[in-house]
């Protein structure tokens, strides 16, 4: 079970984007999803095309630091800090944050070309997580159209490796979600690339900022 303030993030998005109440129930289980992950010691995995792979990277951004929240270094980790780091344990006390771990597989630059140009490049997704995926992780797959190949095989490998998965889609979920690939669909309700985009953006702001709630928050 999360916090109920957690959960009311969701209605927060609502109230201000109404037309994504038909997407409550997927978000619900999103936030309750990654919120797990995290519970028993798990991370995030971003992936996305274009524009969703900035999207990727955002996403991780703001789960590594601070986003609304302070994330103060306390309790036993700041003790270790002290007993480890001497002199430089304090500046490390007082301006580290507390992280969410997270990875983004579209800025292995190295390994992605090097596996497109040497194997298949709708692969490297697939490949990324085969080698860091875990069970008990969470996939974040973003796709406006919900047919990207790369994005699609990485799904099919999250099956494999034990990896909860949520689709971030438009609102048909094309292949994605007629396919029942991922574990969670979030289908906005727009169909044309930019207007998804554009509503892609306040769903994993108000998923960070769950997450970020529940265990940063009061």
């Amino acid at each position: 079970m999360v916090k109920e303030t957690t959960l009311k993030c969701v209605e927060d998005l609502i109230a201000r984007y109404p037309q994504m109440a038909e997407c409550r129930s997927d978000l619900q289980a999103a936030v309750e999803a990654i919120c797990e992950s995290y519970r028993n010691g798990h991370k995030l995995i971003a992936c996305g095309n274009g524009g969703s792979a900035s999207d990727s990277e955002h996403i991780v951004g703001e789960l590594m630091k601070g986003f609304l929240l302070k994330r103060e270094i306390k309790g036993e980790l700041a003790e270790k800090i002290r007993a480890n780091c001497g002199e430089d344990a304090q500046y490390l006390i007082d301006n580290l944050q507390g992280a969410l771990p997270a990875l983004s597989m579209v800025n292995q630059v190295a390994l992605n070309t090097a596996f497109a140009n040497d194997q298949a490049p709708d692969l490297s997704f697939a490949q990324q997580l085969l080698g860091m995926g875990d069970e008990g992780d969470v996939l974040l797959a973003i796709s406006t159209s919900g047919n990207s190949t790369n994005v699609i095989y990485a799904l099919e490998m999250a099956k494999v490796k034990g990896v909860k998965s949520i689709g971030l889609l438009g609102h048909s979920g094309g292949k994605i979600k007629a396919r029942s690939l991922a574990d969670i669909n979030i289908c906005v309700p727009e169909d044309e690339t930019f207007k998804i985009q554009e509503l892609h953006l306040p769903v994993y702001h108000m998923l960070c900022i769950a997450v970020e709630n529940e265990f940063f928050g009061a």
